[in-house]
């Protein structure tokens, strides 16, 4: 699920980040393209129904937006797989905000920046960034994981390192709010204290990232997320 759907080769390194996980669990993935503007809340059964798992993609900008939004919208509630990388996993903060919360037109200061619900906002060292160019936080950086998390339970350790290329953060003024409906921070970086992994309690799998596990995955060394989400369809497919 993506909003660069006519060049697919915007999202050539997740592409190959399910084949290394494909091939490390034996497995052939088959990918279906869907484009986030054509997505709406009365639609969204008709692209989503009968998929094993939905990975909605990063990017930039307000096109697509909602189509994101209802996606994960759908598959929150109907305990389809899920898994956001960046942008995703802030649709899905969004959307967790706007329909579990009823925070009425929650958003992102990238998208909307008099939103009265700023669950995601531009991070704090980028609010003096006049010109942007390569000023986004970018590189690898630390995340301590929670124990007992699917993080956690798919790297096996408790502090890992991933990459990033972004401006926007999880707010952390509504962190314990949105933890005590259910959608927790699993993932923390401990210098900065910005939330990097939030998963969703009672669901199979409900992942999102604000890094780039696609950006280190190889054949040899395959990213441990894309594994324990393709692991997830996998599952889901035999329940059907």
């Amino acid at each position: 699920m993506g909003k660069y759907i006519e060049l697919k080769d915007s999202y050539k390194s997740i592409v190959e980040s399910f084949n290394h996980a494909g091939a490390a669990l034996e497995c052939k993935v088959n990918i279906e393209w869907i484009h986030s503007e054509k997505v709406t809340n009365e639609n969204a059964a008709s692209f989503l129904d009968g998929l094993d798992a939905v990975l909605v993609a990063p990017g930039f900008g307000s096109r697509g937006i909602e189509g994101k939004i209802q996606t994960i919208k759908h598959v929150r509630e109907n305990n389809i797989p899920f898994f956001g990388i960046c942008l995703g996993m802030q649709c899905a903060v969004i959307e967790f905000s706007r329909h579990v919360l009823n925070m009425e037109g929650a958003n992102s200061t990238e998208i909307d920046d008099k939103s009265e619900y700023p669950v995601i906002d531009l991070m704090e060292d980028q609010k003096t960034v006049t010109s942007k160019g390569g000023t986004m936080r970018l590189g690898a950086y630390t995340c301590k994981l929670k124990e007992g998390s699917h993080a956690y339970k798919t790297y096996n350790e408790s502090i890992i390192r991933e990459r990033h290329r972004h401006r926007y953060e999880f707010n952390n003024k509504y962190l314990e709010q949105i933890e005590k409906a259910g959608l927790k921070a699993t993932g923390i970086n401990p210098e900065s204290k910005l939330v990097e992994i939030m998963e969703l309690e009672k669901h199979p799998y409900f992942v999102g990232v604000q890094f780039h596990p696609e950006y280190k995955s190889t054949v040899a060394n395959p990213a441990p997320l894309f594994k324990s989400f393709i692991k997830a369809a996998i599952d889901k497919k035999a329940r059907s």
